[in-house]
């Protein structure tokens, strides 16, 4: 193999590396490695494999991941964990949204290597045996979805809001951010503003939110 060979194989070689959701570089990732399309077994395969801990809804799992592996494709592609969707990966739609050791947050920019040990729920994870979470119950009664893509990151977002609010965790419109935090319409709609529904059914989000809101709160 001549010269120039050798410069079309490493340039071929850089350009095609696998990762879970293909290279994102424009000229590869520049290792020249090669990885394998799945990594699997109890040992770690390549330099940027890790083999991390998660607990999710309540089962310890153990993967290996590609060191550049966000937390939601380690769930979705890894673990098979697909309550939490994949909308706009960059953060900006809430569709991924989960509890993150209690708190919610967006994870199609979290590396799941910045999270090993971490116990994460979904929304599949909220319902305790038949009976669901109140906001899964009070989402389904007021009719707070269409098409359902958005659903499970808006009540993870939801549950996690509302203890926000609980814990006295201001927002932009608090008018007291000291006080007891008083979850009216505004609060509910700034506070939820994160998690965007392309079929428009805020209304009834907002009133489901609000119902439960208002029975937590209620002596």
């Amino acid at each position: 193999m001549d010269g120039d060979e050798l410069v079309a194989k490493a340039t071929t070689d850089a350009t095609t590396c696998i990762t879970p959701a293909g290279c994102m570089h424009l000229s590869g990732c520049g290792s020249i490695l090669s990885l394998p399309e799945s990594i699997g077994g109890g040992e770690v395969q390549g330099p940027v494999d890790a083999q991390i801990s998660l607990r999710v809804d309540g089962e310890d799992r153990s993967i290996i991941v590609d060191t550049r592996t966000t937390l939601l494709d380690a769930l979705r592609d890894r673990l098979g964990v697909t309550s939490p969707k994949k909308g706009c990966d960059h953060g900006q739609c809430g569709a991924c949204t989960v509890l993150l050791d209690g708190r919610r947050a967006v994870i199609c920019l979290a590396f799941a290597v910045a999270h090993d040990g971490a116990e994460i729920t979904t929304a599949e994870g909220l319902a305790e045996g038949d009976a669901l979470h109140p906001i899964q119950q009070a989402f389904l009664e007021m009719d707070a979805l269409q098409c359902g893509y958005c659903t499970p990151g808006q009540v993870c977002s939801a549950v996690g809001m509302l203890g926000e609010a609980e814990r006295g965790t201001p927002s932009y419109v608090s008018s007291d951010v000291i006080g007891p935090i008083e979850l009216n319409d505004e609060e509910i709609r700034e506070r939820m503003s994160g998690n965007l529904c392309r079929c428009g059914a805020y209304v009834n989000i907002v009133a489901a939110i609000r119902r439960v809101a208002r029975a937590e709160s209620a002596p």
